[in-house]
């Protein structure tokens, strides 16, 4: 299975995203809740986009 990200309402009718890895873990969520379902696609199309190309850095 490819990874995906779920778009799913939490208990408050909130939309929000996670990214669950390949293995079916989850790897990331939003963090916070949208309103709407198209504010949280467009978070999902934001990460899409920018997360190949996004730096490490290293602060451990």
């Amino acid at each position: 299975m490819p990874a995906q990200f779920d778009l799913y309402k939490d208990a408050r009718a909130e939309f929000r995203c996670r990214l669950i890895a390949s293995d079916g873990q989850m790897t990331a969520d939003s963090g916070q809740g949208c309103s709407s379902k198209n504010g949280a696609e467009n978070g999902i199309e934001s990460v899409h986009r920018s997360a190949a190309s996004a730096n490490i850095e290293d602060k451990a």
